[in-house]
């Protein structure tokens, strides 16, 4: 990765410190910036590689500016600015686009996905979207006769909506009785199987619930339906062969297309081992790496502190031009659908199930204190209000222990919050990395969270703009194949608090809705610094990278619920163009 030369103009969006106000993202539309500006390198020379001229070009810099002409030299911005001043950049071989007020906007960074899993399965039994029994029948029956060479049915994709979130073993087996089929549903965090498949696996009713999972059972039989929670689903997915590095491969490049295709240019891989490095870097080296990384190395329960050493020869091993693996992942909860959240409070219904935490406080905190010890970033996978709180705790830990630092930890999901916990991201200096895809009344709400948890409760889903009021950097991911990567799809939620096809309305906690200027920032500069490359991309400015994007649309001139009919026309990282239309001229 190359680095900006000391005299680049950078605007100050590194500088922020618990105690002060974020400088990397605005509260309100009201401060946008529309007065011209102009900037060119010191130290690059004229003339341009690449210039686009009459555009929209929102730079999201400190100052929330906007210009109409950018150029590019050698893959960096070599010129930001308004009217004429462009000129001196154009040469004879300088290729010029007109923008014909078009939209320009940083690259899209996306602070939670998961590019090789999600890429893995797209080549499997793709069921997302799929709504209904029969139609996931139909899917696995036409997979397996395409692939009759398979000896596993894998796939994912379904609806924890699907069978009250239950799906049962009989309705694989009728189309699929000879072969084992598990399929993950849309959350990772629950797996259905047919009869072969739990066989296989040795599962029968006398087979006790492995710690932190659960195996759905015939409340009068006591059979197991199908359905396997959390770690439970480890008891099949050991019998399955593993992927080779060819299908690791093969998913990460599915994985880049579909990254590229949405403007995204920057990533947190979320949850990777071994495998999923080896495929990163295999790829940067070869110059395929078409968005910058860094990897999220898990936490397996089983192993906790064993496995730190590890992942400091990792850090050292697998560091690359676009590749760094200096974050872990730990998850710390499971989701509140299947009740594997851990809350502080009972879910509703008669039972006092609290969920469970993957790490307790004991396990947790040592597990921290000593990752932040040793410089890693940190990132939580937190959603219920017991796993948000315990996270807090260690982390607040890990800074009176250690100092601190700027490590730029981050608690990731964060759905259900007690109250008092929100002003914490701010006190502790950790990043609030939301999924606001999810932040609106569709079928998981109403019909799965909110009887589950009460008004009083539900009050409290994805409170982002409490969360930015604090002063506390927000940052945004997909959590990609879990739902889609499309940013624009959950900026409008954000802003709307509404399904993507509903229209204007009454927003679901209304309260909770933000702005589109914040929610631009969560996905481009407060990315970028959630990465440590704020200095580097995340802003349309002089000296840094030209990770760009052009839309067909400006989106501050459009209705708000309008957001996700917006297209990415070019994507381009370092100044060239790893995704372009077909409607875009070359």
């Amino acid at each position: 990765m190359r680095f900006p030369h000391p005299l680049f103009l950078i605007a100050f969006v590194s500088a922020w410190l618990p105690g002060s106000p974020c400088p990397a993202q605005s509260a309100s539309d009201d401060l946008l910036s529309a007065a011209p500006r102009e900037a060119e390198s010191t130290y690059a020379s004229p003339p341009a590689d690449l210039i686009f001229r009459n555009g929209a070009a929102y730079t999201v810099d400190a100052a929330r500016s906007w210009a109409d002409s950018v150029a590019i030299r050698e893959g960096r911005i070599a010129y930001v600015g308004t009217g004429p001043g462009i000129q001196k950049w154009t040469g004879p071989q300088t290729r010029q686009i007109d923008l014909a007020g078009k939209m320009l906007l940083p690259g899209f960074h996306d602070s939670h996905v998961h590019l090789i899993g999600g890429g893995i399965e797209l080549g499997e039994c793709d069921i997302n979207g799929l709504t209904t029994v029969a139609a996931i029948q139909d899917a696995v029956k036409a997979y397996a006769l395409r692939h009759p060479e398979k000896k596993w049915i894998r796939g994912g994709g379904w609806p924890l909506t699907l069978e009250d979130g239950n799906p049962s073993k009989e309705l694989l087996d009728r189309v699929m009785p000879d072969r084992p089929v598990l399929l993950d549903a849309f959350d990772g965090h629950s797996t259905w199987a047919n009869s072969m498949a739990l066989k296989l696996a040795g599962i029968t009713r006398e087979t006790p619930d492995p710690p932190r999972g659960r195996i759905e059972r015939d409340p009068q039989t006591g059979e197991p339906t199908g359905t396997l929670r959390e770690s439970a689903s480890r008891l099949v997915i050991n019998k399955i062969p593993p992927y080779t590095p060819d299908e690791y491969l093969k998913g990460l490049r599915r994985g880049l297309e579909v990254a590229n295709r949405f403007g995204i240019t920057s990533v947190q891989e979320a949850s990777v081992a071994e495998q999923h490095l080896n495929a990163l870097s295999e790829l940067d080296r070869a110059r395929e790496l078409t968005v910058r990384v860094v990897a999220a190395m898990r936490v397996e329960p089983a192993k906790q502190m064993l496995q730190i050493p590890q992942f400091v020869e990792w850090r050292e091993k697998f560091r690359g031009r676009r590749l760094r693996a200096t974050s872990v992942k730990i998850f710390e909860d499971g989701v509140i659908e299947s009740r594997t959240a851990s809350l502080l409070q009972p879910y509703l219904g008669g039972t006092q199930e609290r969920g469970w935490l993957n790490f307790e406080p004991e396990v947790l905190n040592p597990l921290v204190v000593e990752l932040d010890r040793l410089g890693f970033q940190i990132h939580v996978h937190a959603i219920g209000d017991r796993a948000i709180q315990c996270s807090f705790d260690a982390l607040e830990l890990g800074q009176r222990l250690n100092g601190r630092r700027d490590s730029r930890h981050h608690l990731a999901h964060i759905e259900l919050f007690d109250p008092s916990d929100i002003g914490r991201f701010r006190k502790l200096g950790v990043i609030a990395n939301f999924q606001p895809l999810w932040a609106n009344a569709d079928l998981y709400i109403v019909n799965m969270t909110q009887p589950i948890l009460g008004p009083e409760r539900s009050r409290w889903l994805y409170p982002i703009r409490s969360v930015a009021e604090t002063g506390a950097l927000i940052a945004c991911g997909s959590d990609w194949s879990v739902t889609s990567m499309n940013p624009l799809e959950a900026i409008q939620i954000a802003v709307t608090r509404r399904g993507l096809n509903e229209g204007p309305g009454l927003a679901w906690v209304p309260e909770e809705t933000v702005d589109l200027s914040l929610m631009l920032a969560a996905y481009t500069i407060n990315g970028a610094y959630v990465n440590f490359q704020e200095q580097e991309t995340g802003s349309i400015e002089v000296g840094k990278a030209a990770d760009l994007i052009v839309l067909d649309r400006n989106l501050f001139e459009i209705p708000r619920h309008e957001i996700h009919q917006a297209k990415v026309l070019l994507t381009l990282l370092e100044g060239e163009p790893v995704y372009r239309s077909a409607d875009f001229p070359e």
